[in-house]
């Protein structure tokens, strides 16, 4: 009960927090000219643990979904369009999960932000270990179309 109380949102991206300012967004070790939007605090918690991404990001609060009442107010796009906007940001990163509200959802705030930035979505494909005999055609079509030159 006391951590519930203690544990609100950054003022900034909008992640779990116990400080008015996460521990992320205070950091000046992370690169402060790449923004990776994700859905919710458990997308930045998946994407720390890779130790891949040293950007900053924001947290949308969810998902436009009509079917459930869920608009673009009701999400924390407004901060990220005035973030994004007002900073001298190089990239943002979408990276919401493939679904039809991901893809509204990444095509809503992506249209926000071009005019602004470089927008990017994160690559999506086959897991590790994954067989290309049992994964779905939507899968197959997306690893072909996030495919890069190997290095």
């Amino acid at each position: 009960m006391e951590a519930k109380q203690q544990v609100g949102l950054c003022s900034v991206c909008f992640h779990l927090s116990a400080d008015p300012v996460c521990e992320i967004c205070r950091s000046p070790s992370r690169d402060p000219d790449t923004v990776c939007v994700v859905a919710d605090s458990r997308d930045v918690i998946a994407l720390e643990k890779t130790r891949e991404y040293k950007g900053k990001y924001h947290v949308l609060g969810g998902l436009i979904s009509p079917m459930d009442g869920i608009g673009p107010d009701q999400l924390h796009i407004s901060p990220l369009v005035r973030r994004i906007s007002q900073q001298k940001i190089q990239e943002v990163i979408l990276a919401i999960s493939p679904s039809v509200e991901g893809d509204t959802t990444t095509l809503y705030v992506g249209q926000l932000l071009k005019p602004f930035t470089k927008v990017t979505r994160i690559a999506f494909g086959l897991p590790m270990g994954g067989d290309l005999e049992y994964a779905d055609e939507v899968t197959l079509a997306r690893a072909l179309e996030g495919r890069r030159e190997l290095e």
